[in-house]
């Protein structure tokens, strides 16, 4: 398989291995999404780490899969490619992305589906698939124009330039930068860290904060407002509250 699930203390790892540079083919695609769908629903996983290895993230799509691609073929197969990375921003946890040298075309619109993103002093990422005569099609044009605005987004994919760790992060296409060999470590932490959080809470965040970015803001306060007052019937949130008057703040554990 060219896509793995671990699991340790909560956390889940989706580590990609299709040396020697995990591109992307239709079935790593599948079994990404298959994997992410999964994670989703098991109950031991509360946070997941999407990983590439010590040397690259994913440098992208299966070119010479694509190549032998017609229009038709296409048309059915984009659907499926976009559906594979959305199950993976679609996780109801806290998702990082674990990135180490190439992160491009494919492989960036796959970090891109991470609420976090930690890159290696060696990362580069990019959407060059403009230089194919094509554009991102896993979701590349949306969440990046997202994460760092239209203008920055149209450099990035009118000009296919690939960019390395420290102006991914001024960009804010990256949230922190580390010695390469410190990135899945970190990655690692940030989750376990939220692994140890209020599960419910956190997926109506992350559900409330991803909603609203794709809606008006009434439709996205609705959806605040609903999460808001529903967990009120949650166990997590008396703990957290009987913790707060009776510990002070911070001290809750929801585990």
């Amino acid at each position: 398989m060219t896509v793995h699930l671990e699991v340790a203390e909560g956390v889940g790892t989706l580590r990609l291995e299709r040396p020697p540079m995990n591109a992307l083919d239709v079935a790593t695609q599948d079994r990404l999404k298959e994997l992410a769908e999964e994670a989703s629903r098991r109950d031991d996983v509360r946070a997941v780490v999407i990983y590439g290895g010590e040397k690259v993230f994913a440098a992208g799509a299966d070119i010479k899969e694509m190549q032998a691609m017609d229009h038709a073929a296409m048309v059915l197969r984009a659907r499926a490619l976009q559906d594979s990375f959305t199950a993976v921003a679609r996780i109801p946890k806290p998702v990082v992305a674990a990135v180490t040298g190439y992160a491009l075309g494919g492989g960036c619109e796959l970090a891109l589906c991470a609420d976090y993103r930690i890159a290696g002093e060696n990362a580069k990422l990019g959407q060059p698939e403009i230089l194919l005569g094509l554009i991102p099609g896993a979701g590349g044009t949306q969440r990046l124009a997202r994460l760092i605005g239209p203008s920055k987004a149209k450099d990035l994919i009118f000009t296919g330039r690939q960019v390395k760790a420290d102006e991914a992060l001024a960009l804010g296409l990256v949230d922190r930068v580390v010695p390469a060999d410190e990135v899945y470590a970190q990655a690692h932490a940030w989750a376990a860290k939220l692994a140890q959080g209020p599960a419910i809470a956190l997926r109506a965040a992350k559900e409330s904060v991803d909603t609203g970015l794709e809606t008006d803001i009434d439709t996205g306060l609705a959806v605040e407002r609903n999460w808001f007052a529903g967990l009120f019937a949650t166990e997590d949130r008396e703990r957290g509250m009987r913790s707060f008057v009776e510990e002070g703040p911070g001290k809750a554990k929801f585990l």
